[in-house]
């Protein structure tokens, strides 16, 4: 089971922030205050959390140049600003400086926790692959990682395992022994039309058809066994960030 990642609520409204960090203790998250940018900047100094929560507008140093600060200290921290009276101008430019986005107030806060929720790799990843090695070895990679991870090797029981756990992404081999991956994937994207999909396969030149096909029905991407570790990283990292977004209202296509 993950740690639930700690959180720091900063904004000169003193309610506001007991209000969120009550709601986000209650949920199982280590919620932190501070009433300031200068005081937000000394605590990630201090010890740097999972994710900043912090308005825009304050006294003193303001959200962007409190942002600009904890992008130099902590170059990969997840930031969300918020505000009652953003612009679409202050809106662009925090997100140029590196904010994930600016969230009108009152606080979506159900959102918030589905945001924190995928930040903290609580949705698993499915791998479905008839080779039991295979998929015990990346399986374990992968929860190296802090990612949860299930493995099937039956493609006809893929789709209940999805209805159980709304699955991060799904890594598809395209040979599931006498099965063709692409009917699984024809299925996948039936049910669950924005599912990131990612094909697998160790016979690139053989399956070079299947594998254009699948991208045309809408696999994320290919991977090539034996593949890096980092590349597979990569691109679940990249799923993740795209999914986290699309919670906080940018588009996304799986």
């Amino acid at each position: 089971m993950n740690n639930k990642i700690r959180v720091l609520v900063v904004d000169d409204d003193r309610r506001m922030v007991k209000t969120i960090c009550d709601i986000l203790n209650i949920n199982g998250y280590e919620a932190e205050q501070a009433y300031s940018g200068e005081e937000a900047v000394l605590k990630v100094k201090s010890d740097e959390p999972g994710c900043v929560l912090m308005d825009l507008k304050m006294p003193g140093i303001d959200g962007i140049e409190t942002l600009k600060i904890l992008a130099e200290l902590a170059p990969h921290l997840p930031v969300v600003l918020m505000s009652a009276y953003a612009t679409e101008e202050q809106v662009e430019n925090a997100k140029r400086e590196g904010a994930y986005t600016v969230l009108a107030k009152p606080l979506d806060l159900q959102l918030i926790l589905s945001f924190l929720s995928l930040l903290n790799k609580e949705e698993s990843i499915l791998i479905v692959d008839d080779d039991p090695l295979f998929s015990r070895t990346l399986k374990d990679i992968l929860e190296e990682r802090g990612y949860r991870v299930d493995t099937e090797i039956d493609p006809e029981m893929v789709l209940g395992r999805m209805e159980q756990n709304y699955k991060l992404l799904v890594l598809l081999d395209l040979k599931l022994g006498n099965a063709d991956g692409l009917d699984t994937l024809k299925e996948i994207r039936a049910k669950y039309p924005t599912k990131p999909v990612v094909q697998v396969t160790g016979y690139g030149g053989e399956m070079a058809a299947s594998i254009e096909k699948g991208l045309q029905i809408g696999a994320h991407a290919c991977l090539y066994k034996p593949f890096e570790q980092e590349e597979v990283i990569g691109i679940i990292e990249e799923i993740s960030r795209r999914k986290q977004l699309a919670l906080l209202g940018e588009p996304f296509r799986g």
